[in-house]
C-alpha cells in the first residue's frame, strides 16, 4: 500500500493541483493588474490551465507567459469590445438597483440585468478559451464565443455557474482571490472542451484524442 506522502499518491496529487491553481490565479491576478491586460491574462489562463493542470504537462509560467504573448493583440482588443458591453450592463444594473431601492415598479428588471451580466461574463469566458484554443480574428472570435454558446445553452449554463459562485465566494472572503479565477477556470475548461469537440476537424479530434490516450498511459 502506498503511503499517502509518497510523490503518486492522489492526496500529493490533489495538492500540486491546488498549489498549481493557486500560482495560476496569482499569475492572472498579476497580469490583470492594468484593466486593459485582462483579456490577454484570461486567454492566458485557460491555455496554462489546459494543458498543464488538464493534461498534466510541467512548466506553469512557461505556458501562461507564452500564450499571454502571442495572443495579447487580438485578445485586447476583444476584451476592450467586451469591456464596453459590460460596462453598459453594469450601469443599467446600477440604475435598476438604484430604482428598485427607492421602491418603483421598474425594480424588479435590476435582476434581468445581474443575469445579463452572468450572460456577458460567460461570453467572455467562452472568447478567452476559444482564443486560447483556435487561430482567428478579433471579429471570429468575438463571434464563435456569441455562436457556440447560443448552440450549446446547457453547457453555457455548466459554465456560468462557476462564475456567479466563483465571484459570490471572492466577495465573501476576498482571499479567495488567490484561487478561484484558475479553479473556475479548470472547472469550465471540463465543459468547454466538450464543446470545441464537437465542432473540430476530423484529423483535429483524432489528435485530441491520441493526446487523451497518452495522458491516460502516463497515469
Amino acid at each position: 500500500m502506498k503511503s499517502i506522502f509518497d510523490l503518486e499518491s492522489p492526496l500529493i496529487g490533489a495538492l500540486t493541483k491546488i498549489g498549481d491553481c493557486i500560482c495560476l490565479s496569482v499569475l492572472w491576478l498579476v497580469f490583470s493588474l492594468p484593466i486593459i491586460t485582462l483579456g490577454a491574462s484570461s486567454t492566458a489562463l485557460y491555455s496554462a490551465v489546459h494543458h498543464c493542470l488538464g493534461r498534466g504537462e510541467a512548466g506553469i509560467w512557461k505556458k501562461f507567459r507564452s500564450a499571454f504573448q502571442e495572443n495579447f493583440k487580438r485578445s485586447t482588443l476583444a476584451w476592450l469590445i467586451e469591456l464596453l458591453v459590460l460596462a453598459l450592463l453594469f450601469a443599467d444594473a446600477g440604475v435598476f438597483r438604484s430604482i428598485r431601492i427607492s421602491g418603483g415598479p421598474m425594480g424588479k428588471l435590476y435582476w434581468l440585468a445581474l443575469f445579463l451580466i452572468a450572460v456577458g461574463l460567460t461570453w467572455t469566458a467562452f472568447v478567452a478559451a476559444y482564443s486560447a484554443r483556435f487561430n482567428g480574428s478579433v471579429r471570429e472570435i468575438l463571434r464563435f464565443g456569441r455562436i457556440l454558446m447560443g448552440l450549446h445553452p446547457i453547457r453555457a449554463l455548466g459554465v456560468m455557474l462557476p462564475i456567479v459562485a466563483g465571484v459570490i465566494l471572492v466577495l465573501a472572503a476576498p482571499v479567495m482571490l488567490i484561487f478561484v479565477p484558475a479553479g473556475v477556470c479548470w472547472v469550465n475548461s471540463l465543459i468547454l472542451e466538450k464543446v470545441f469537440r464537437l465542432h473540430m476537424r476530423p484529423e483535429d479530434l483524432a489528435k485530441e484524442e491520441a493526446l487523451d490516450e497518452l495522458d491516460q498511459s502516463k497515469e
